[in-house]
């Protein structure tokens, strides 16, 4: 520092080079981590290390369970060659090449980012720099992985419930699918359940638990046994509807969720129908028209206020009845109906069955690119034979 000036004298360069690394440690914040994805995040610190000091990176990431070699995230940029066979501060044919490990928060080593140049090698700022990206990556890294964790425990938590409801009456033929919205996209509470009474009936049941995640589908898990429970009495659906929901008001914590239920009695080709707030179903006829069904719709589950009522329809010979959450049909910035009327414009091939219901309406309405869960159950009595 000069003692006349009081002004510090910087050795060529040099100001400007610690210019340009405050800039980029602030790039670094903004540009890597925008999204909780391992690929995402390996892809941005790549391409912000090969824009700041490099011509080539490289990221490796060990598999989530931690067993080394083998499916882990690998991701480069720039000539390859640049990268091979060299460690860390390394020279591999020539290039200079720099390596920094990625560690979590919990210091947890995920693996390691390499970068390179074909000569000059790297200053002590721009060695800062990697190792700052570097750091950051490794923090957005593990909060990735823990997100994928939530998601992979509530997804499987999900699919074992709704993969195995009850079994019908053999008198009955039934088909249920369940679509997650998406590999990055938390799950639901979508759910189905068939419960076997008396007397050769069945109640059909399809639910939705207001919002996503593992909270969501363990509020399903309490639902789907509450229900269980109620329907084991072989009320009426529209009482089954007010049992559960005063048990259900009971639990302060419980989110509120759509039930729709149908109880088929096969021996009389009729179907009671009541809902909880839930969307119509759609009965396909045997020539494979389509009717959305007119109900009385009560409260969502869960508010305590009851006012359920039944509606009863005889079924037609060969009719499948169609259940569905919300995520079957909507679509962002259209109105509910115009959504339900496209359901209700399919023609299918006549004499579809349960299994050809679900498959040609989830291909027709493109559920699989849907932006909620999709939870659906269709049923159609099965035909005597004929003696």
């Amino acid at each position: 520092m000069s003692e006349r000036t009081g002004e510090r004298s910087w050795p060529e360069g040099e100001y400007e080079a610690v210019l340009a690394r405050v800039d980029a440690l602030e790039h670094a914040a903004a540009e890597i981590g925008t999204r909780l994805d391992e690929r995402t995040v390996c892809a941005e610190l790549a391409g912000f290390l090969v824009r700041r000091v490099a011509e080539a990176a490289a990221v490796d990431l060990v598999p989530q369970d931690g067993t080394g070699p083998g499916p882990g995230t690998s991701l480069a940029i720039g000539p390859a060659a640049l990268l091979d066979g060299a460690g860390d501060d390394g020279a591999s044919h020539g290039a200079r090449v720099l390596a920094r490990p990625l560690v979590t928060g919990d210091g947890e080593e995920l693996g390691s980012v390499r970068v390179a140049r074909a000569s000059g090698g790297f200053s002590a700022h721009e060695s800062a720099v990697v190792a700052h990206a570097a750091r950051l990556a490794g923090l957005h890294l593990g909060h990735a992985r823990r997100l994928a964790a939530t998601e992979a425990t509530a997804l499987h938590l999900q699919r074992a419930l709704v993969a195995e409801p009850g079994r019908p009456h053999p008198n009955l033929e039934i088909a249920g699918r369940y679509l997650p919205a998406g590999p990055r996209t938390l799950v639901g509470g979508d759910w189905f359940e068939t419960v076997r009474l008396h007397f050769g009936r069945s109640l059909l049941v399809v639910g939705d638990v207001m919002g996503h995640g593992l909270d969501a589908a363990v509020d399903m898990n309490a639902y789907r046994t509450a229900l269980r429970e109620v329907a084991a009495t072989d009320l009426p659906p529209h009482r089954v509807l007010r049992q559960l929901d005063a048990v259900v008001a009971e639990d302060e914590g419980r989110r509120p969720a759509t039930c729709l239920l149908i109880q088929i009695d096969p021996a009389r080709s009729t179907a009671t129908f009541a809902s909880a707030g839930h969307l119509p179903p759609v009965v396909f006829a045997a020539d494979g028209s389509a009717e959305l069904v007119g109900l009385p719709v009560g409260p969502p589950l869960g508010t305590g206020l009851g006012g359920y009522e039944p509606e009863v329809r005889t079924l037609g010979p060969g009719d499948t009845l169609l259940l569905f959450t919300d995520g079957l049909v909507e679509r962002r910035g259209e109105d509910i109906d115009v959504s339900l009327a496209r359901l209700a414009a399919l023609r299918l091939p006549p004499g579809s069955g349960p299994d050809a219901v679900v498959d040609e309406v989830l291909r027709r309405l493109d559920a699989r690119t849907a932006e909620d869960d999709v939870a659906v159950l269709a049923a159609r009595v099965r035909e005597r034979p004929v003696a």
